[in-house]
C-alpha cells in the first residue's frame, strides 16, 4: 500500500473520531474495501467516564477467500496526552475501591464540612465518606495512611461495588 493510501487512512480516521466527537457518539465502526484482498476495518469506541486508549491504525490485508479478521481498533494518533487521562485510577496502587453499591455522600450531613479533600493527610482509619445502602450509612475508613490526591466521584453519586472512589498516596 502506497505512503497516500496510509496518509488518507489516517486523515480518514481523523475525521471519524471527531464525527464520534462532535455527534456525542459512543461507537463507530467502519469498513472501506480498497481492492479485493486489502480493506480497511476502523472500530473506534468511546467511554464516557474514561478517555479512550489510542491504539495503533493499520490497514488490514486479507488473502482472497480467507476469512475476515476481527475488527481492528483505532483511534487519532497519539499525542502529547496528560499521564492522567491514559492511566485508570482502579489500578493505581492507592485506590480506594468502594465495598458496595449505594449512594456516596461526602459529608455527614448537608452543610457540614467533607471528611476529606485533596491534599488533606489521612491515618489509616479515618472516615474517607460515607455510602448510603439499603437506608444504611457505611463509613468507608482509609485502609491506610497518606495523602488524598484525587477524589475521583462526586457527593450524591452512584457507585458500583470496586469502582474506585479516590487515591492515596
Amino acid at each position: 500500500m502506497s505512503n497516500n493510501t496510509h496518509d488518507a487512512d489516517v486523515a480518514f480516521i481523523k475525521a471519524l473520531a471527531e464525527l464520534l466527537n462532535e455527534n456525542e457518539l459512543t461507537d463507530l465502526q467502519v469498513k472501506r474495501n480498497y481492492a479485493d484482498n486489502d480493506s480497511l476495518n476502523v472500530h473506534i469506541s468511546r467511554r464516557p467516564e474514561a478517555a479512550a486508549q489510542p491504539a495503533p491504525a493499520a490497514p488490514a490485508a486479507v488473502a482472497p477467500g480467507a476469512p475476515v479478521p476481527p475488527t481492528a481498533h483505532a483511534a487519532p494518533p497519539p499525542g502529547p496526552a496528560p499521564a492522567a487521562a491514559v492511566e485508570d485510577p482502579a489500578d493505581h496502587p492507592g485506590a480506594v475501591a468502594s465495598p458496595m453499591v449505594g449512594t456516596v455522600y461526602m459529608q455527614a450531613e448537608p452543610g457540614a464540612p467533607a471528611f476529606v479533600s485533596v491534599g488533606d493527610a489521612v491515618s489509616e482509619g479515618d472516615t474517607l465518606l460515607i455510602i448510603e445502602a439499603m437506608k444504611t450509612m457505611n463509613h468507608i475508613p482509609a485502609q491506610r495512611s497518606g495523602t488524598v490526591r484525587r477524589i475521583l466521584i462526586e457527593d450524591g453519586a452512584a457507585v458500583e461495588y470496586g469502582a474506585p472512589l479516590m487515591i492515596i498516596e
